[in-house]
């Protein structure tokens, strides 16, 4: 009797252990991959504006981030605070993007897993390794802002609704509410998972008991969010800068999601069009499809029609369900290599295809990795300033913002006297810091011996523009600064310069 229960444990262990094995070696390797992608390059020498933000903004104290939080930046609030802990370590800008290249490898490992749940492992592996593979997610794995995680939580939240689905117990619906809720608190754009949620559950037919536990979990997520969406509402200012969405934005959001390059997104679409068209059999608790679609269509449809009215559309603000797209196109695969015959054979050609796409998307990759990558590179602006300015010189920021720069990199600013400033960034609770009148700086520019210079530092992208003469402020700045002063020479590089001036 005890030979016979030995025997059949044996036996099922053998069954099972391969099938264990394969999910975890399909979860694992896509994980791997993206934590390889992240670490290369990261360091690109420089933090761009937004990066620079989160830098110095979660280097204050917490009542510092907290008196800010009331005038600025609010739905940067909860990822402000979790960067304080982190940078609390290690102050620099690779432990800066850590926290992205982990939760870019958490969301690649996610995709997998739901699926090996919602198909088979191989399905898994495919899905995990193309999200990888993609440029748009190289990005902001590589950036030290809260997109990754929101997306790493998306990924979370979808794979725990897959187990609510399938379990039913109210512990998996609280978590599920509870992921939801910390995810759209990193971004608050990130409600919008719960519309792709539902679609999923109205396409499958799922029971009343489903759609109860839904609902709680739903409206707990939504209570959480609410006084975040009160308070932003109120910022949205900080905004203003976004424009309508049309077909070029959405063409963008496309490119980025299945492209970049012209032949992988061909190649991805008509993937996605049979994984569609003939979906892969039911083997998990929702058809992959049906949870697929909804989440690479429906937030980026709702924003985009949304900001018709109120414009909020931009890309990294949808990395959250660019997961839905590879799940997709490996369904799509697995409809066409599930032809072939052994599994081993079928997983390997699934694996090159990928590492074909990424070879031949290899410029994409590099680019991402280049110090221009962002727009703009503060660190050789400062450097700049580093190497011609000496202690008791005076600098002058124009706009106003490009102190961020000084704030980023103060060293290279040690010993400068800022000609505008009236208060500063953490005592104000503001980003930038709070300038003097334009009279004030007639006032402090006369008070200058003859022999003091002047540096002022500029961007290149908006001074002289309409727009900068239509700040009255900045462009009175300006005319003051030109009235007393003139040029004598100045430095340039990518998106700024650093010109010295000396008294008419």
């Amino acid at each position: 009797m005890a030979r016979t229960t030995a025997q059949r444990l044996r036996g099922r262990l053998a069954a099972v252990t391969p099938g264990r094995a394969g999910r975890a070696a399909a979860v694992l390797a896509p994980a791997a991959v993206m934590t390889v992608l992240g670490l290369w390059g990261l360091d690109r020498g420089t933090m761009w504006r937004d990066e620079g933000a989160t830098f110095q903004v979660a280097r204050r104290s917490l009542p510092e981030i907290a008196h800010l939080l009331g005038t600025v930046d609010a739905v940067h609030g909860l990822y402000y605070l979790f960067m304080h802990a982190v940078l609390a370590l290690h102050a620099d800008e690779v432990t800066l993007r850590l926290p992205s290249v982990a939760a870019a490898a958490a969301t690649a490992s996610l995709t997998a897993a739901i699926g090996c749940r919602l198909a088979r492992p191989r399905v898994g592996l495919w899905a995990g390794l193309l999200y990888a593979a993609t440029p748009f997610v190289s990005h902001y794995a590589q950036e030290g802002r809260s997109y990754a995680l929101v997306a790493a939580g998306a990924a979370l939240a979808t794979w725990l609704l897959l187990r609510a689905v399938e379990h039913g117990a109210s512990g998996w619906w609280a978590g599920y509410g509870a992921v939801v809720g910390v995810t759209a608190l990193l971004h608050e754009f990130a409600i919008l998972l719960l519309a792709a949620h539902a679609v999923t559950l109205l396409v499958s037919r799922v029971s009343w008991p489903v759609w109860r536990g839904w609902g709680c979990a739903a409206l707990a997520a939504c209570i959480l969010l609410a006084p975040l969406a009160v308070l932003s509402q109120g910022q949205s200012e900080q905004v203003s800068w976004l424009r309508t969405p049309g077909y070029e934005q959405a063409k963008a959001l496309l490119y980025a999601f299945a492209g970049p390059g012209n032949l992988v997104l061909a190649v991805t679409l008509l993937l996605i069009a049979v994984g569609v068209l003939l979906p892969l059999p039911r083997t998990g608790p929702l058809p992959l499809h049906a949870v697929a679609l909804p989440l690479a269509v429906v937030p980026p449809v709702l924003l985009y029609v949304a900001s018709q009215q109120q414009p909020l559309f931009l890309d990294r603000y949808l990395l959250f369900c660019l997961a839905g797209v590879p799940l997709l196109a490996a369904a799509g695969a697995e409809r066409l290599f599930g032809l072939l015959p052994w599994r081993g054979v079928a997983a390997a050609v699934g694996v090159a295809a990928v590492a074909g796409a990424f070879v031949w998307q290899l410029p994409f990759q590099e680019r991402e990795r280049l110090p221009s990558s962002r727009g703009d590179q503060p660190a050789r602006v400062a450097t700049a300033v580093g190497a011609v300015a000496r202690p008791g010189d005076a600098v002058l920021f124009l706009p106003h913002y490009e102190r961020r720069i000084a704030l980023f990199y103060p060293r290279d600013f040690t010993g400068l006297k800022d000609l505008t400033l009236k208060r500063t960034a953490a005592a104000s609770g503001t980003l930038f810091g709070e300038d003097v009148s334009s009279t004030e700086l007639r006032t402090r520019l006369a008070r200058l011996s003859p022999s003091e210079r002047v540096w002022v530092v500029w961007d290149t992208n908006t001074v002289g523009t309409r727009w900068f003469r239509a700040q009255r402020a900045e462009y009175a700045k300006s005319r003051v600064l030109g009235a007393m002063y003139r040029e004598e020479s100045s430095v340039y590089v990518h998106g700024g310069a650093v010109s010295l001036y000396v008294r008419r």
